[in-house]
């Protein structure tokens, strides 16, 4: 965790003006500081990891040369100080503030990778709600669908996988819960649903596996066979085929042939359209 000290520091302390009458309260000038000047300073806060500080002071330059092009850097680098300070929700207003009113500046595709990367940083462990890994997901294909060919596109790619394999995390670690307690039909849902929908994942040989389990609990050995088959071609060493071979021999169930699936393949895609047809 990175920690910064809300404490704002201003390099000008304002003249203070005392009336000459003694009654009258202190009253404080406003005294217009140059952008550089405070730009400079929350460089410098930055390098020093004083971040929270950093962000306040990039916000003072557009708050006293709101037209400036110093207002224009200081946005988007209160949006990245808020970042590093772990103020998240602060440093996507920023971004989006940002965006906003500069639609077209040749900093928009971070900004956008900005915004994605605070809700992929927050994404929670798999017993809890997604809706943040959902949201995380789409502010990175908006990246890339925006962006292709910008650095951040890469980098975005690789999170997108990740993203979707927790999204698929949460989906087996319901399908289970349901198996365990015996809601077959709920549970072949949520396995199918991982086939289906994130093929490129790392649960799908444990989901065909599922799957197996599942339709040989209901009774229902054809799609338990043309499951087996699917998993047996695809994931031929995977401890998942071995737990359903085991469970297919147990139960007396005959496990399909591979070389009569390879001479056939029609077999193979008639099983791979039952299961995501």
């Amino acid at each position: 965790m990175k920690f910064a000290t809300r404490l704002v520091l201003i390099a000008l302390i304002p003249l203070v003006v005392v009336s000459c009458q003694r009654d009258r309260p202190r009253a404080t000038a406003y005294v217009e500081r140059p952008a550089e000047g405070i730009y400079g300073e929350a460089v410098s806060l930055m390098e020093r990891r004083r971040y929270t500080e950093a962000a306040e002071q990039f916000d003072e330059v557009e708050r006293q040369h709101p037209y400036s092009e110093w207002a224009r850097r200081a946005m988007l680098m209160a949006a990245y100080a808020n970042y590093q300070a772990n103020n998240y929700d602060s440093a996507i207003s920023d971004a989006e503030r940002f965006l906003s009113l500069h639609p077209g500046s040749r900093s928009a595709p971070y900004a956008y990778y900005l915004i994605a990367i605070c809700h992929f940083e927050q994404i929670r462990d798999v017993g809890r709600d997604q809706g943040t890994t959902q949201t995380a997901l789409t502010a990175l294909e908006q990246v890339v669908r925006r962006y292709p060919t910008s650095r951040y596109a890469q980098d975005a790619r690789l999170k997108i996988d990740m993203t979707r394999d927790h999204l698929a995390g949460k989906e087996m670690d319901v399908g289970r819960y349901y198996l365990r307690r015996g809601y077959h039909l709920s549970a072949i849902n949520r396995f199918r649903n991982v086939i289906e929908n994130y093929q490129t994942t790392s649960h799908v040989p444990e989901a065909l596996h599922r799957l197996v389990e599942a339709y040989v609990a209901l009774g229902v050995d054809d799609e338990a066979t043309q499951v087996a088959a699917v998993l047996g071609y695809n994931f031929p060493g995977s401890e998942w085929y071995e737990d359903t071979y085991r469970l297919m021999t147990r139960e007396g169930i005959a496990i399909p042939n591979t070389d009569l699936r390879e001479e056939n393949p029609s077999y193979l895609r008639r099983a791979l359209d039952r299961i995501f047809g």
